[in-house]
């Protein structure tokens, strides 16, 4: 009966994530707690609900091959049905006459009587071959390499050739498909260890993370239930949000004053505050939106730390500060392998609007920037437009005050490890590389005369 729940708390996630752009992670942990699932059956709607919802265009054009309607064109509580159906069958051990009987139930209590013949009768046709099959016939019918790698891989075909652009003034033009088949392996919860807050002692008890000196991993099961988590000396937070952090404190010196220019919902900002606090400097984090706001506080408070915190749109700040961290807005398109649904909530157009926000916010942040400052800018995301194009339209605005520091170089300090490409000064991480968001680092000094 267990296992039966976990199902439908799966398929609850994918109506919810269509009908009301639910955040899949948020709501799974809301339902697994009110439906009492243990870790096992928890674990499974997840992989049920995170898989499906990933690999939403592959298993669409899958249903478009068996269903005598396509997929676009049903109900969308009888497509969520079809739709983890044929991720069961396909993409897991759960036996055939399981996945057939639940599918029919589901499609039953969700979608009324009638759709239970169609989701039968498409299930049972793609019950009759394995996965290679269904994926040699869909792929047949691409139009070309970038529809086919989309197909394949599980992502829009923009974000395809956005990644393969990333790759390319990386230098790694040859890495896409290993990068695309990456955003597909589930991320594994990382922690941080906030300096001065968490016992060396405790430590001791946690696998350290390959790509940041403060972080760790977090053992399966619910990282809430964590001693070092519940206290407040350690929180979860990506490897690359942390040397983001990081790169952003370097060579900080003692009495300087700090600012987070998007701070919400507060991650970096907890950190910055660490950092903070045993560098005797202060830290002021801005968050335009009011619940996001109060997750900074909420966060601070949590790790018994002290930052001003000020409700407001970083375009109007004013006032003067030694650092500040401009963790812009994105696409998200670095976090893909932790947020299952992102890649289908986000288009081209998209972009416009952010790359304006973005150029306003690095521009507000140089104007409360002290001279001989630091900037740093970063983005969870690869995108050009969103990473390059921005810190090359800011140099050329600001002139001859600004000097672009070479972001791998302080990563390097920070993190030898760091496999990391040193032609080129401003910093990408990658997730198929360095088990990190793709987390886009540049750092720029004002200099002593403006």
């Amino acid at each position: 009966m267990t296992v039966a729940i976990a199902r439908q708390v799966a398929l609850e996630v994918l109506m919810r994530v269509e009908a009301d752009d639910a955040y899949a992670n948020l709501l799974l942990n809301q339902l697994s707690t009110s439906k009492r699932l243990d870790s096992r059956n928890a674990a499974l709607a997840q992989e049920l609900a995170f898989g499906s919802l990933r690999r939403k265009n592959t298993l669409e054009a899958i249903i478009n091959e068996v269903s005598s309607r396509p997929a676009a064109d049903l109900d969308p509580g009888v497509r969520a049905v079809v739709q983890l159906g044929v991720y069961q069958l396909l993409y897991t051990r759960i036996p055939v006459h399981a996945a057939l009987n639940e599918s029919v139930e589901q499609s039953k209590a969700f979608a009324g009587g009638k759709a239970s013949g169609l989701v039968n009768a498409s299930l049972r046709k793609v019950a009759q071959n394995d996965l290679d099959y269904w994926m040699r016939a869909i792929l047949a019918k691409a139009t070309n390499e970038t529809e086919r790698m989309a197909l394949k891989y599980a992502h829009p075909a923009w974000i395809v050739t956005s990644l393969k652009l990333a790759l390319t003034a990386d230098g790694r033009s040859a890495d896409l498909e290993h990068l695309l088949e990456s955003d597909n392996e589930p991320a594994r919860v990382n922690l941080v260890a906030l300096p001065g807050q968490v016992d060396k002692a405790t430590l001791a008890d946690y696998e350290q993370h390959v790509s940041s000196p403060i972080g760790y991993l977090a053992p399966a099961g619910n990282p809430g239930e964590i001693p070092a988590v519940s206290d407040g000396s350690m929180r979860v937070q990506d490897a690359g949000s942390q040397l983001v952090a990081l790169v952003a404190a370097h060579g900080a010196k003692a009495n300087e004053s700090w600012l987070d220019l998007c701070a919400g919902p507060g991650g970096k900002a907890v950190l910055l505050a660490a950092v903070a606090k045993s560098n005797n400097s202060s830290l002021t984090c801005v968050e335009p939106a009011p619940h996001r706001a109060e997750l900074v506080r909420k966060a601070l408070a949590a790790s018994g730390l002290t930052a001003k915190v000020r409700q407001l749109d970083g375009r109007e700040m004013t006032g003067s500060f030694d650092r500040v961290l401009v963790d812009a807005p994105c696409t998200g398109l670095g976090a893909l392998r932790r947020r299952p649904e992102a890649r289908w909530r986000k288009s081209p157009s998209d972009l416009k609007d952010l790359n304006t926000l973005q150029k306003d916010l690095i521009e507000a942040a140089w104007a409360v920037l002290n001279p001989g400052g630091v900037l740093t800018y970063s983005t969870c995301s690869p995108h050009p437009s969103e990473t390059t194009a921005i810190v090359e339209q800011a140099l050329k605005k600001f002139g001859n005050s600004a000097e672009l520091l070479d972001a791998n170089a302080i990563l390097s300090e920070i993190e030898p490890s760091l496999r990391l490409n040193r032609n080129r000064k401003t910093a990408q991480l990658w997730p198929d590389r360095d088990d990190t968001d793709a987390m886009f680092i540049a750092v720029i000094r004002k200099s002593e005369v403006v």
